[in-house]
């Protein structure tokens, strides 16, 4: 029987239908087609600007063929995990070339990104060992500190100097891990490595970036954050996934192949989990030999998010301190970032309000996210219906009052 303190619980939880009531709630939209830059939802085409596919490969007919080759040959799923009967060779090969897209010895390939995070973080550090965190990593390296049963430290963002008064506060026999996110996914910005690495080696301490909005990015082909300021050697371990520019689903882990064994026999979130299926396996391979043969998507990439960052400035958006294709625009009010959103959903542009407690509540943002297949005619029509509606809600008054 259920208890009542739950069922009021439940009951209290009034957000989403509150929302619903207002027309305004913006998730769990079902889309119908997927065209990269276009989708379908309710048999209407908008323009996404919510997507993580940073390659635009989900569509890419190499992607597609490789996917469907795979489930030819090794049908739907392992049914098991990588620890039993869930290793096909295809894993096998992914991680040798992951290995060696990001400079390090070896990978373990996880189910998803966020997994690989929680079995990395909660898997190295121990009952003894102490975990040092950006405040705002993402929340699968928070969730993976949880579990870890160590201490965990937080320093304010991207501060150094917050960061090294906690490191001198550690003691010198301790195991320490910093983990960082390269670019974090919100703000858009890219983490001080250089200072963080000088700090790690001084403290001695680990280093883990997580690269999920890094791989295809940034770095000479898009091999991540430590190569794009050339530290890959001070790096102890990357972490990436294949839901953003690899046009498909998992994780990895790469770094020794001591580190890595330890992994395959330690951590619980890879041995206790279905592994990724072939067919994912096989696209996200896809998708990395496109963006290695193909270094003009980076190019066009960036093309993009200058042309579109600029705008927004010139135009009067508070874009903070992004440098990358994801772009906030604040807005810094959690109900008026919910009707800038709708009003730019009716209007055929589809992009993802962030509101608190996901950022704090002075900090609610509409963040777009920036493809290299969108066109220049798709990026103004979003600029003027962005502008348009700013416009109308007045947001450009609010911010100067």
């Amino acid at each position: 029987m259920i208890q009542k303190s739950f069922t009021e619980k439940l009951e209290a939880f009034t957000t989403p239908d509150d929302l619903k009531r207002a027309g305004m709630y913006p998730y769990f939209r079902p889309i119908e087609e997927n065209h990269d830059t276009e989708v379908v939802i309710n048999g209407r085409k908008l323009l996404m600007f919510g997507s993580n596919s940073y390659m635009g490969l989900t569509n890419h007919p190499k992607v597609k063929e490789a996917a469907k080759k795979a489930i030819d040959v090794y049908g739907s799923c392992c049914s098991g995990s990588r620890f039993l009967n869930g290793t096909s060779s295809l894993h096998i090969e992914l991680e040798e070339r992951l290995a060696d897209h990001v400079g390090k010895e070896a990978a373990l390939i996880f189910t998803t990104g966020f997994q690989a995070n929680l079995g990395t973080v909660a898997t190295f550090t121990g009952r003894n060992g102490v975990i040092i965190l950006d405040e705002l990593d993402h929340a699968s390296i928070i969730e993976g500190s949880r579990l870890s049963f160590s201490k965990v430290l937080k320093f304010a963002h991207n501060d150094m100097e917050d960061l090294e008064k906690v490191l001198q506060g550690i003691q010198h026999e301790k195991i320490k891990m910093i983990v960082i996110d390269g670019i974090f996914s919100m703000e858009g910005d890219i983490c001080n490595l250089p200072e963080i690495t000088r700090l790690a080696n001084k403290y001695e301490a680990m280093v883990m970036v997580d690269d999920a909005h890094a791989i295809g990015v940034i770095g000479d082909c898009g091999r991540g954050t430590a190569d794009h300021f050339g530290l890959t050697n001070d790096v102890d371990i990357i972490m990436g996934t294949f839901s953003k520019s690899l046009a498909s689903v998992g994780g990895f882990i790469a770094t020794t192949s001591e580190a890595i064994n330890y992994l395959k026999h330690h951590s619980r979130p890879m041995i206790f989990s279905a592994s990724v299926p072939p067919s994912a396996v096989a696209a996200a391979l896809a998708a990395l030999d496109i963006i290695q043969a193909e270094p003009e998507r980076q190019e066009a990439l960036w093309n993009n998010t200058a042309y579109m960052a600029n705008a927004l400035q010139e135009m009067g958006f508070d874009i903070n301190t992004s440098k990358t294709p994801i772009i906030p625009i604040y807005i810094r009010d959690n109900e008026l970032t919910f009707l800038f959103n709708k009003r730019l959903f009716e209007e055929g542009i589809f992009v993802n309000p962030v509101v608190s407690p996901a950022v704090k509540s002075d900090a609610s943002l509409i963040r777009l996210s920036i493809m290299a297949t969108h066109t220049r005619k798709q990026l103004d029509e979003a600029l003027d219906k962005i502008e348009k509606i700013a416009n109308e809600l007045h947001v450009f008054e609010m911010k100067h009052a």
